[in-house]
C-alpha cells in the first residue's frame, strides 16, 4: 500500500515572461510571491490556496500548466498511474514525469509537504 496526493498546481513560463506571470497571479489570486532565492525558478503564491501549492515556475520550454503529485513511493505511483493510462515521458532522480491521456504533463514526487499534512490528506491504494 503506498499513499499520495495532490501537491501543486504549477504555471510553466518561458524565462524572459516568468516575473511578469509571477505578478499576474499573485495579483488574479491575492496571493503573496515567495522565491527562494534569485536562481530559485520557482514562485510560490502563498495564500491561494490551503489544500495544494500554486506555483509559478520559469523554464526553458514552452508555457503550460502542469500537476505534481506527491507520494511515499514514487514508483508505486508511477506504475498506478501507468495503469490509468499515462506513458513516463521523463526521469529526474527522485521524481518521474509522466503524460497524461490528453497530454498533460504530470510530476510524481516524493513528500513536499510536511508530514502531518501529508499523513491527514494522503488517499491510500494498494492492498
Amino acid at each position: 500500500m503506498h499513499r499520495s496526493r495532490l501537491y501543486g498546481v504549477f504555471v510553466d513560463v518561458p524565462l524572459g515572461e516568468a516575473d511578469g506571470a509571477a505578478e499576474f497571479w499573485a495579483q488574479a489570486l491575492g496571493a503573496a510571491p515567495v522565491r527562494g532565492d534569485e536562481d530559485d525558478p520557482y514562485v510560490a503564491m502563498y495564500g491561494a490556496n490551503p489544500m495544494f501549492a500554486f506555483e509559478v515556475q520559469a523554464v526553458d520550454d514552452t508555457q503550460r500548466y502542469h500537476l505534481d503529485i506527491e507520494t511515499d513511493d514514487v514508483e508505486a505511483e508511477v506504475a498506478r498511474l501507468k495503469d490509468l493510462g499515462a506513458n513516463e515521458y521523463n526521469r529526474h532522480s527522485s521524481w518521474v514525469v509522466l503524460q497524461a491521456p490528453g497530454g498533460h504533463l504530470v510530476c510524481v514526487v516524493p513528500v513536499q509537504s510536511q508530514r502531518d499534512f501529508f499523513d491527514a490528506h494522503a488517499k491510500s491504494w494498494g492492498d
